[in-house]
Order: structure tokens, then sequence, then C-alpha cells
């Protein structure tokens, strides 16, 4: 049997905390993040019941790291980077054989490779099975709002970052347009200069500039605070926001009634999987990163499948197929911790005046 673990953290601090200790629900935020600055990594929950088609088993652990994704920001780097690796340790001394690195545990530093020095087993940051996720899901989502994905101008947010780049780089394959949004000019001008396919490749530092046309936005910063301005975006146009914590805010949704805000990275595991803790989503459908610490576990493929800022997209297809190997499919849309029905699509689809 496979054995995995992956590391957790509040996201969005005193409501996740809560998912795990209730009573801290009603203490100040300002108090719970002191609180967790100092409380030990530790297991959380134990995750039975993965099981392939192939009659591959695997169990795991969640360890959560107690830090809020704004701690991950501000603290000194070595604080955090320290606090990480003891949470690996943690999943090394339950027995686990690769640790998955979730939301800003595989951003911080340099994205898992000091963490996989610090360690004796196998560490991944889950983001080429993530990146697969994220452009399958834009797609059919794309397609179920009449947006032709071989006509559609695709704007990718974050796109100098790990997930941004190979995102990119599959898109511009299929779409005639893809503009990249980023922080700093110059990367993302080196990034167009090396993106191969058909597409004609454009960037911007101005979100404004980029989305305004976009039929498709994947949107994966690193970002604490949202960053999709709402009223940029195009009437009709597909949002998949792969970020944790999320790129989009809720009012994005509530004020632009005509357009379709997903969530990236859901995915169904097989088998009767009990992960034993709500982490908001519903039962058997995980992260995609979490999905792929799982897929190695199944293959037994105890190596750091996924480390650093380079993705390789021969990886990305690679894990993409062990996971329809095993059983793993896009678990449907969602958006903010709702299940998106094709009756909501149908509105959306309305609303951007599409009938």
């Amino acid at each position: 049997m496979g054995e995995f673990a992956f590391i957790i953290h509040p996201v969005s601090g005193a409501k996740d905390v809560a998912r795990k200790y209730p009573l801290l629900r009603v203490l100040p935020e300002s108090v719970v993040a002191r609180l967790l600055k100092w409380i030990p990594p530790k297991v959380v929950s134990e995750i039975t019941g993965v099981r392939s088609p192939t009659g591959a088993e695997a169990r795991g652990w969640f360890v959560g790291c107690p830090l809020t994704s704004r701690q991950f920001m501000e603290l000194p780097q070595e604080f955090v980077l320290a606090k990480v690796i003891r949470a690996a340790r943690v999943a090394q001394n339950l027995g686990a054989k690769v640790v998955g690195l979730g939301a800003m545990t595989a951003v911080v530093g340099d994205a898992g490779i000091t963490i996989a020095e610090n360690v004796d087993i196998a560490v991944t940051t889950g983001n080429s099975y993530t990146v697969w996720t994220a452009v399958e899901g834009a797609k059919q989502a794309a397609e179920l709002m009449g947006t032709d994905v071989s006509q559609a101008r695709v704007a990718v947010m974050g796109a100098a970052g790990s997930i941004g780049k190979v995102c990119a780089r599959i898109m511009a394959e299929e779409a005639p347009v893809v503009t990249l949004i980023g922080l700093e000019e110059r990367e993302l001008a080196e990034l167009a200069a090396s993106v191969d396919g058909k597409a004609d490749i454009k960037y911007t530092t101005d979100p404004w500039v980029g989305l305004k046309d976009a039929d498709i936005v994947i949107t994966v910063t690193s970002a604490v605070d949202t960053v999709v301005p709402g009223e940029a975006l195009k009437p009709g146009a597909v949002v998949c926001d792969v970020a944790r914590p999320r790129d989009v805010s809720k009012q994005v949704v509530r004020e632009r009634p005509d357009v379709l805000v997903i969530e990236g990275g859901a995915v169904e595991v097989p088998g009767p999987v009990d992960f034993h803790f709500n982490f908001g989503f519903p039962p058997k459908t995980a992260y995609a990163c979490m999905a792929e610490t799982m897929v190695l576990a199944l293959e037994e493929r105890y190596e750091s499948y996924t480390l650093g800022r380079d993705l390789s997209l021969d990886r990305v297809r690679e894990i993409a197929a062990l996971a329809e190997k095993h059983g793993f499919k896009l678990a449907g849309f969602r958006s903010f911790e709702r299940q998106v029905t094709q009756e909501y699509i149908e509105g959306v689809r309305k609303a951007a005046g599409r009938g």
C-alpha cells in the first residue's frame, strides 16, 4: 500500500482554523495569528480508502502547518521554511514516503527544493497535475459557455510563475491569442519570446489591458489578496481561479452575473476515500495538488516529482496520464465552495447575451 502525506495550512485565518478547532472561531483574527505562529505542525487527520481501478491502494495523512497565508508572506522566510520542514518531518515520522505541499507551502522560498533537501522522503508541490486540471477545466467551461477554444483569446495572470508558464505554453498550442499578465515586464518579455505554438503572444503588467478582451482567464498568482478586477472582465468570459488564496473575490461573482468564475484543480478521487477532515470540498473530492501526491503513492513512485519554479510540460502530460490510469478525473465545476450547475451556467450565458 502506498503511503503519502499532504501539508495544509489555514488559508483564510480563523475561518479555516475553526475547521479543526471550532472554539477558536470566537477569537479575533489577530489573536489567532499570534497563536498559530507558535503552534507546532501536527497531524490533522488520516486519509483512507484511496483505491485505484488497477487494484493499487494508498493511505495518507493531512499534516497541519499552522500559519496563515499572510504570515507565509510577511514572516521571515527562514522562520517559515523551518516550520514547513518540521511539518514534512512529521510526515516522514508517520511513515509517508512522499509528501505534497499545499497552498503557500508550495510557494515559499524555492518552491520545495530546500524542503526536499532537509527530509528523507520525496517532496512534490503537485503543480504538474494542477496545471493540467486548470487548463482542462477552463477549456471545458469555455465550451459550455459557447466559446470555441480554437478561436478564443486567453489571458494568464501570474504568467511568470511556475504554473502560469506552463498554462501559457499549453494554451498557446490551441488558442490564437494568449496574453501574459504579471508584475515584471522583463520576465514577461522573456517568457513571451520562449513560448512556441500558433498563438500571438502578448504581455502586459496592467490587468485591465490584459483582461478586457479575454474569453478565457486562468489566474495563478501568489498574491495574498484578490487581484482580478471584475470590471475589466469581458461579458461571457470564463475565469479559472487556481490560486490559493483566491485571486477572484466573491464580489466579482455578485457584481458580474455575466461572467463564469470557477475554481481550478478540483478532482474526484477513486475509491471509498475518507479524508476525516472538512477542508471545504465535497466528499471524495480533492485539490489537484493533493491528487498528484496520491497518484505517486498509488504508483509507488517515490520521487520528488514537481519541485522548483520551472515545470516540465512532459511531466505535466505524464502525471495527467497516470492520474487517468488510476481513475482520477475532474470533479465538475465549483465556485466559492459551491457546485456550479448547468442551470447556473445557463444563467451566466443569458446574462452575457448568449441565450
